[in-house]
């Protein structure tokens, strides 16, 4: 099986489906993640002045995904800016990774999330794999990523209210490993971006669901 992970920033596919893909990897699928900004313009005046963190920030995108069993390309939309680009130009990219990949399975961001590079990272994957005759596309889900998703406005057309959940307890130390990689991206507690934090999470969605640990997913399209 082919999967696809279509992400905004580096640490995004940890955060949110790292033990799945973790698991997917172990099951001997192929697992591709397609991170869509490098996430660190919006905190300079300059390329010049940002081109180091970017260099580090993709070499970390790359060994977090090695610890994970997959393979990524880091795209250079502007970081937090998506909406200032023809969406077109995103459901492009993404259908270029589809192309080349042939997943299966493609993970995305939930709609409904604070961050606007995430709404839009939504919007143009379900844009790129719409139920076209000739698509290899069988299932599209969305994950939450932590101070994003619990963190938007709240109203009912924007909830996460998961529909699938992955076991990831024999994942989840994986998952932990990988996200530690983008520790500059971490925050100390009280915060949700925080590996203690993560991990509780993970154990809160097993609970629900039966499991020692799980990832949880809003079901967007299946096509049987």
């Amino acid at each position: 099986m082919n999967v696809l992970c279509v992400v905004a920033h580096p640490d995004d596919e940890i955060l949110g489906v790292g033990g799945t893909l973790a698991r997917h990897a172990n099951a001997g699928d192929d697992v591709h993640i397609a991170i869509l900004s490098n996430g660190v313009m919006s905190r300079y005046d300059s390329d010049e002045a940002a081109q180091s963190e970017i260099d580090e920030r993709s070499m970390r995108a790359r060994e977090a995904c090695e610890i994970i069993g997959g393979s990524v390309e880091v795209c250079d939309f502007p970081d937090n800016s998506f909406d200032t680009v023809p969406l077109l130009d995103i459901v492009q990219t993404i259908e270029g990774e589809i192309k080349e990949h042939n997943p299966e399975i493609v993970y995305t961001h939930h709609h409904g999330d604070l961050n606007v590079d995430h709404e839009l990272a939504c919007r143009a994957t379900i844009t790129a794999t719409r139920p076209l005759s000739d698509s290899c596309v069988d299932r599209v889900l969305a994950f939450e990523t932590l101070s994003a998703t619990e963190w938007a406005v709240p109203k009912s057309s924007n909830a996460f209210q998961p529909t699938t959940f992955v076991d990831i307890s024999e994942y989840h130390n994986t998952k932990m490993d990988a996200l530690r990689v983008y520790e500059r991206e971490l925050r100390e507690p009280p915060h949700p971006r925080n590996p203690v934090t993560v991990k509780k999470n993970a154990q809160v969605w097993g609970a629900k669901s039966g499991f020692d640990a799980a990832e949880p997913f809003q079901l967007l399209r299946e096509t049987r």
